[in-house]
């Protein structure tokens, strides 16, 4: 997938008009990229048009008139734009009490190396992604909100749409697994072949 530049971020006006029917189609498009794992740990999927609206809404919270402002989001978040043989994810720790963070988070510590996907009988592990990894990867206590890439091969890419897919973690305090939905399936599998003539090209 292409990267977004400053072309593709509406300044606050125009994105004010299409924000309705763009945030329902953004609603729809992550039920079927978001992924429970366990009681509260979630994986999104991102893809263009996920990352676009999470720069719109920051630009528009935080009320972003210059181009210098929006370059900085693009710089932040353009590298979880997925590409060919490569699937990008946001990983939610989806506590919502003090005292379940106090107690979780010190124990998921390493969390966002211990993702793995099943595809068939292959296992790509998650790698947490490098322009983020410095901010979020702790020693004493996770973060609630990491992002994480799975790097696949050419076979891997082809058996995504024939194979049995699953997504697990398996840390020390956190093991459990769930079985992709085939329109789960089929949005990463168009990821994955962006720009490469579909899931079954050579």
């Amino acid at each position: 997938m292409t990267k977004l530049t400053l072309d593709d971020i509406a300044d606050l006006r125009a994105y004010e008009r299409e924000r309705d029917a763009f945030r329902a189609r953004v609603i729809e498009l992550k039920k079927k990229r978001r992924v429970a794992v366990g009681p509260f740990v979630t994986l999104v999927f991102e893809n263009r048009d996920t990352i676009r609206f999470q720069i719109q809404e920051m630009a528009r919270a935080e009320r972003m008139l210059t181009d210098e402002a929006i370059q900085t989001e693009l710089d932040i978040y353009n590298p979880l734009i997925p590409e060919p043989g490569r699937l990008s994810a946001t990983l939610f720790v989806e506590l919502t009490s003090k005292d379940e963070l106090m107690e979780w988070l010190p124990k998921l510590v390493g969390i966002e190396r211990a993702v793995r996907l099943r595809i068939g009988d292959d296992v790509v592990v998650a790698e947490p992604e490098a322009s983020h990894a410095d901010q979020l990867t702790r020693e004493d206590v996770t973060a609630s909100v990491h992002y994480v890439g799975f790097d696949l091969t050419a076979e891997q890419v082809r058996a995504l749409v024939s194979s049995a897919v699953t997504l697990e973690i398996d840390h020390p305090r956190y093991q459990h697994a769930t079985t992709l939905l085939a329109d789960t399936v089929a949005e990463l599998a168009a990821d994955v072949t962006a720009g490469e003539g579909g899931p079954l090209s050579a």
